[in-house]
This record gives structure tokens, C-alpha cells and sequence, in this order.
């Protein structure tokens, strides 16, 4: 079987991308105010991430060309120094293969050349996620750091980016 692929996200992506964010939402019932189901450049990922200073979107693409899953990384508020890791979704059939692990290994590898922590912010819900940011090196917070737009989010871990080879 040919390995999915990863590459940074193009226009023609943002559709199918929006679509996967949402559908993954809505399975956990959190399609609500507070979460990423509702940010405002949603449909438009590509043009938000290119247009910000140090920051990328990446996607995975099946043997098809189809976009299966993403995450992005981008300046996480006013905190110099801080990046946040940002909607990493995959479609249910890419799911357990490995691909979310890769995925973060990419943004990390970016990340720290630009900043010395990665922050981010996800829902209790999320079990499979959570024990997965626990594993490559995510530490939990018992509270968001300050200037986080997602109210409805639970759980927040933080990794310092210093110790990556």
C-alpha cells in the first residue's frame, strides 16, 4: 500500500478540509460557540495560514489525492514564544494508521524553529487525541493560558519545544 502523504495546504483544499473539521465535530456533538466548528476563516485555511507570521497548515493525502485529515500550527495569542497546535482532524477512515502521530511530528519539527512551547486546546471528549498528546510529550494544564478563543474546550496541554532534537 502507498504511504499517504503530507504537504501543506493549498486553496483547493479548503473545502474538503472545512468539511472534515466539521463532520469530526459534529460526531462528538461539539459543534458549538467555543470551538473550532465555528471560527471564521474555517472555509478559508490556506489564505489564514499563509498570511500569518510563522505559521502553517498542513493536510495528508490518500493514494487518491484526497485530502484525509490536517493540523496547523500558528502564533498561539500575544505570548512571544508560544505557538499553538491547531485543528488536527482526520477523516474516520484514516483514522488508526499512525497519520495524526505524523502529522504532529511535522508541525513540531516546524515549530521549533519559531518558537520554545506549543500549546493547545481540545475537548475531554477527545480520548483517543488526548492520550495522544500525552505520548509525544504534551504536558496537561489544569487551565487555558490566557488569550485562548475556544471557551468551549476542557482539556489544554502545553510541550516544551527545547528538548526536540
Amino acid at each position: 500500500m502507498k504511504q499517504l502523504q503530507i504537504r501543506e495546504i493549498e486553496e483547493k483544499d479548503n473545502q474538503t478540509i472545512e468539511r472534515i473539521i466539521k463532520s469530526s465535530l459534529e460526531s462528538f456533538n461539539l459543534n458549538i460557540p467555543g470551538t473550532a466548528y465555528f471560527d471564521p476563516q474555517l472555509g478559508s485555511l490556506a489564505q489564514y495560514y499563509k498570511e500569518q507570521a510563522n505559521s502553517k497548515y498542513w493536510v495528508a493525502v490518500n493514494e487518491q489525492n484526497e485530502v484525509v485529515g490536517g493540523l496547523g500550527i500558528a502564533p498561539f495569542g500575544q505570548e512571544p514564544g508560544i505557538c499553538e497546535l491547531q485543528k488536527l482532524y482526520i477523516t474516520p477512515e484514516a483514522q488508526g494508521k499512525g497519520l495524526s502521530k505524523e502529522l504532529i511530528k511535522v508541525a513540531l519539527d516546524f515549530a521549533k524553529e519559531h518558537y520554545a512551547h506549543c500549546y493547545l486546546e481540545t475537548s475531554s471528549k477527545l480520548q483517543a487525541a488526548n492520550r495522544l498528546y500525552i505520548k509525544t510529550g504534551f504536558q496537561q494544564l489544569e487551565r487555558p493560558l490566557d488569550g485562548s478563543d475556544h471557551n468551549a474546550t476542557d482539556a489544554w496541554f502545553i510541550k516544551d519545544l527545547s528538548f526536540l532534537s
